[in-house]
């Protein structure tokens, strides 16, 4: 009789060892699969799988023990099966649909062993791994259909998870940040319009630098200041006309909860969601009325909190670009006097058209030659108009 209790606990030794050998080389599949990949969903989603197969040998480690054996060693790769020639060369969707077929394989072999093994505490951690197996089974098959896997999260995790796409985005290509179409709209803005003064009080006097400096260095403030007050204002209006229309949607929702939830199931709808799915997700988000007041809002407004300017920031911003690009012009009528001054500063202010026009393929998908070109080109027709009206001026106050 103690021969074949002896015999009984080999044979569950023998499965158990088998188990956690299949687990740790899983764990070591899905951890390398994760490392490779340059999507985020597949990455976070196969970085879970291999937690979870990580979590999985352990429990067989503990079970091994129990039963006064020692942790076998591992024998396979460091990288798993992700290696393999036909992973190798079918690429991340193959080795997803080989995993999906493993996962498949596994469940099949564990639940066998739920009639086989006759070990309890065995069996109940069965249980556990059939279930975490069937939910990576599911989850590979939404991967390998380019679906979000159903795996629910926090709506803390899930800003966490944004943000940091949203930073990993912003590096690897051009990023339209509010503060540098400020910076550029100012610059450009203040460039054109010092250039079309200095042009003009050039025309206007003959090139006499006094007059040139005094106008364009007056130029300049005033376009700073009127640049940086309205860019202020203009966020300020903004930023309280948005917080106006949440408090009058707060209030609504207040008033007729259900016909809000109906009225975002709708927009939703209009996007092409299904209508159960829509009615779904509203009522997920009016479990958290803030989460459900900002959906509606963003829907209803076109816009977020998180996208509107800081107005200190375009204040700024406009004001100091703006003089930046109002002082181009007059530079070298500091140094220089009559037309060499105005020949100079049309080159320089043309030359810094060409620079802002460049910079502004920032912020666009244009080439920055064109962009810069076109830029130079609108410079150099509004510094003839204003150089010809200030010419006619100047004959008509003589």
């Amino acid at each position: 009789m103690a021969q074949t209790v002896s015999q009984k606990e080999q044979k569950v030794l023998e499965a158990l060892c088998e188990n956690w050998q299949a687990e740790m080389r899983g764990f070591h599949t899905y951890n390398t699969l994760s490392e490779r990949d340059d999507d985020p969903i597949r990455k976070k989603t196969l970085r879970h799988m291999a937690e979870a197969e990580a979590h999985h040998a352990s429990l067989w480690a503990k079970r091994i023990r129990e039963l006064g054996a020692d942790i076998p060693r591992y024998e396979g790769k460091p990288t798993g099966d992700a290696d393999t020639l036909v992973n190798r060369l079918g690429g991340p969707q193959m080795a997803l649909r080989r995993l999906e077929v493993d996962e498949s394989r596994d469940i099949a072999r564990y639940g066998m062993q739920l009639k086989e093994l006759g070990d309890e505490p065995s069996v109940e951690i069965l249980h556990q791994v059939i279930a975490d197996e069937q939910e990576h089974y599911r989850e590979l098959t939404e991967l390998i259909r380019h679906r979000y896997p159903k795996t629910p999260v926090s709506s803390e995790a899930a800003r966490q998870e944004l943000d940091e796409l949203l930073t990993r985005r912003n590096r690897s290509g051009r990023q339209a940040a509010g503060w540098i179409g400020d910076a550029i709209y100012g610059v450009n803005d203040g460039l054109g319009a010092i250039f079309g003064i200095v042009s003009g009080v050039s025309g206007a006097t003959l090139g006499n630098s006094h007059w040139v400096l005094l106008s364009g260095m007056a130029g300049m403030i005033a376009s700073a200041l009127s640049m940086g007050s309205g860019a202020y204002l203009a966020a300020k209006s903004e930023r309280e006309i948005y917080e106006a229309e949440v408090t009058r949607e707060r209030e609504a929702i207040e008033m007729n909860g259900p016909e809000a939830r109906e009225l975002l199931s709708l927009y939703y709808q209009v996007k092409g969601i299904p209508r159960d799915d829509a009615d779904h997700v509203v009522e997920h988000l009016a479990e958290s009325p803030e989460q459900f007041l900002r959906a509606l809002a963003a829907e209803r407004l076109n816009m977020t909190e998180d996208g509107l300017s800081q107005p200190l920031v375009s204040a700024w911003s406009g004001a100091l670009s703006t003089a930046v690009g109002a002082f181009i012009p007059i530079i070298p009528f500091f140094f220089v006097t009559g037309y060499p001054a105005v020949i100079a500063s049309a080159i320089v202010s043309l030359a810094a058209h060409f620079a802002v026009g460049a910079a502004k393929s920032l912020i666009t998908v244009r080439s920055w030659w064109a962009s810069g070109m076109e830029m130079t080109l609108v410079g150099a027709v509004e510094g003839v108009a204003t150089y010809v009206i200030g010419i006619g001026l100047g004959h008509m106050g003589a």
